[in-house]
């Protein structure tokens, strides 16, 4: 199975006539998108990137072999990717990439199929898990110690318990 890209930054634009370009960092420090080696985008075409200094929601950032404006301007829109083996593992063993929790399988502490991963969303009162039933209904749990109690990356799967309301409203 092939490693899933994560998405790190995305080109807002042309900064001044020298090629640079105005990107929107993804990454948890935002100087650290040219941290992981060159980048692709959708096409598998690679960039290796140098930041260059900070500006309004973002970074000034060179793109090795981009010199003039026009051609800095053209990547507006493209979004830069790295691999995920790349990338850390995350410090806290509480955290989690979403491109690792996408596709688990969800089981009950009993072992019952509940569904899969199929997204994180985060509204502003913390992530829910989409998950895809076998039924193509979806049920959305939220991502939190009561809810999911384990997470078993190893195994490719998480335990958890919804809350009864929850079970109630999306039976299938």
């Amino acid at each position: 199975m092939a490693q899933p890209k994560i998405c790190l930054g995305a080109i807002a634009g042309a900064h001044g006539v020298k090629g640079l370009v105005r990107l929107k960092s993804f990454a948890a420090v935002a100087e650290d998108v040219a941290a992981y080696g060159p980048l692709t985008d959708e096409a598998g075409r690679s960039y290796r990137l140098t930041v260059k200094g900070k500006a309004k929601d973002g970074l000034i950032v060179e793109i090795e072999g981009l010199n003039d404006r026009d051609a800095a301007q053209a990547l507006k829109g493209t979004r830069l990717y790295v691999e995920r083996a790349a990338l850390p593992a995350p410090e806290d063993p509480e955290e989690f990439y979403h491109a690792d929790l996408i596709g688990l399988a969800v089981e009950t502490a009993e072992g019952a199929f509940i569904g899969r991963v199929e997204s994180i969303e985060d509204f502003g009162a913390g992530p829910i898990l989409e998950i895809k039933r076998a039924s193509g209904t979806a049920l959305l749990l939220p991502f939190t110690r009561q809810a999911v109690p384990q997470v078993d990356l190893a195994a490719g799967r998480l335990i958890a318990d919804p809350p009864k309301e929850v079970e109630a409203k999306s039976a299938d």
